[in-house]
């Protein structure tokens, strides 16, 4: 039977959303003093006296429900190695700033409509405001990450903005390209998604000191999180559900992007497949039945089936990372978000 994601795939009787918030409430309600101080911060630092329409664009997208999963996994880091405050919030708030000026400019980048299951910044207002707001947003992370003093951190943070902007660059070459292979999208991956996941639960654990082996579990877990989380964003992207996973449906097919399951379909395409996928991927030729010709093509080779497993290899690596650091309830929370992460395809 073809590979299809639906309510009851979830294995928990609730929507896609409602099962990958469940771990993120239990971690939100265990963190729900510092995440009060973090979104304070947050709508502190989003403030501009001279330029208004900074505020109101940023806000579109902070306060549309996202999860706040990074900065809350920086908290969750930092608290689970005993360090008692204040920095984790700037490291944590820092976390949140650049990942929303990347949403700004990737919904340019890519021309979506929707995010968050809410219509994009650039649709309401221009690309202009989008990506100059994105840019005030990474400007203001930058001086967030330099308030706690912290070498380390600061090195850690604006090393992984370097690479989430290396990584949206090859995307734009590679994402279209039919020779891409899977170690082109892991490259891609680590850097658009990863890398932000990563660096969130690195920073967690340098500022509260814990010793190098502790830190690298910390980055470890983040890695294989962020790879996992990403993968299955591309599997919902095929067979997910608009109002669950806050975008349509076949978005990455329109927008011309190779992701993990139509890589793996191409490398086993004959020739009548591939020469589709070149009309469709390279050239852009897109036309009715499209989309659901690749979803059969897809099922063919079994390659939603395949990136499941790569999904849940990954998801196991993190939860082996963890095994590292000290026991405590939060421990179990990221362990069991692991595992919730790729319940979403189940």
């Amino acid at each position: 039977m073809p590979w299809q994601c639906t309510v009851a795939d979830t294995g928990y009787g609730m929507t896609v959303q409602d099962n990958v918030r469940k771990p993120l409430d239990r971690l939100s309600e265990a963190l729900t003093a510092e995440m009060e101080a973090v979104n304070a911060l947050i709508r502190d630092r989003m403030a501009s006296r001279h330029a208004p329409r900074i505020p109101e664009v940023t806000a579109h997208l902070i306060e549309a429900g996202g999860k706040r999963l990074r900065p809350m996994l920086t908290l969750a880091a930092a608290k689970l190695l005993g360090y008692p405050g204040p920095w984790h919030v700037h490291l944590a708030a820092t976390v949140e700033f650049i990942h929303t000026a990347t949403l700004l400019h990737d919904d340019v980048v890519d021309e979506s409509a929707q995010r968050r299951g809410r219509p994009t910044a650039n649709l309401l207002w221009d690309n202009k405001s989008s990506v100059l707001v994105g840019d005030y947003l990474f400007a203001r992370s930058f001086q967030l990450m330099v308030e706690p003093g912290n070498l380390r951190t600061l090195e850690i943070l604006a090393n992984a903005s370097a690479t989430i902007a290396e990584g949206e660059v090859l995307q734009l070459t590679a994402a279209q390209d039919l020779a891409t292979d899977e170690s082109v999208y892991l490259q891609v991956v680590r850097g658009k998604t990863a890398a932000l996941f990563s660096a969130a639960t690195e920073v967690g654990g340098v500022i509260a000191g814990a010793p190098d082996d502790q830190v690298q579990a910390l980055f470890d877990y983040g890695d294989a999180l962020g790879i996992s989380f990403q993968i299955v964003d591309d599997l919902l992207d095929y067979g997910g559900a608009t109002e669950t996973i806050g975008k349509n449906v076949g978005d990455d097919f329109r927008e011309r992007k190779l992701t993990l399951p139509v890589i793996k379909a191409i490398a086993k395409a004959d020739a009548q497949e591939r020469a589709f996928w070149t009309r469709t991927i390279e050239a852009g030729d897109q036309r009715d039945g499209d989309l659901e010709h690749a979803l059969s093509l897809l099922a063919r080779h079994g390659a939603m089936e395949a990136a499941r497993a790569d999904a849940l290899a990954h998801a196991a690596r993190a939860r082996a990372a963890l095994q590292v650091l000290p026991a405590h309830p939060i421990r179990d929370m990221l362990a069991d978000l692991a595992d919730f992460v790729v319940s979403r395809v189940a």
